[in-house]
């Protein structure tokens, strides 16, 4: 995926395993989650920009589930691309997985 591979930097105080390269002439770094789950992505975001506090855009990969949409509108299924711009107010990201629908209809909550 990279063009270029950059040496590693002399490790200092985090635990996120980190590649350095450049594609299309921009530096980036790439960094691996050590479990799955939001928290996770979290922790390794956070310390992502502690450590390089020059990043200008985050790009989460992943696989996931799909967002249901209401009547008439567009659901957004596994396999498909989101892309999102944060605002002054809003973050860009969506979390949506406060419980599932079963068979019957019937919305169970992720406390059920």
């Amino acid at each position: 995926m990279l063009k270029e591979i950059h040496e590693p930097l002399p490790a200092r105080r985090d635990q996120n395993a980190y590649t350095l390269g450049k594609i299309s002439g921009h530096n980036v770094v790439v960094a691996v989650m050590p479990e799955i789950g939001n928290n996770a992505a979290a922790t390794v975001v956070t310390q992502l920009l502690n450590d390089f506090p020059s990043i200008r855009f985050g790009i989460l990969v992943g696989i996931r589930g799909g967002v249901p949409g209401d009547e008439g509108e567009d659901d957004i299924r596994l396999g498909d691309m989101v892309v999102s711009q944060p605002t002054a107010t809003f973050g860009g990201v969506v979390q949506y997985d406060l419980g599932k629908r079963l068979v019957d209809g019937v919305l169970r909550g992720q406390d059920s």
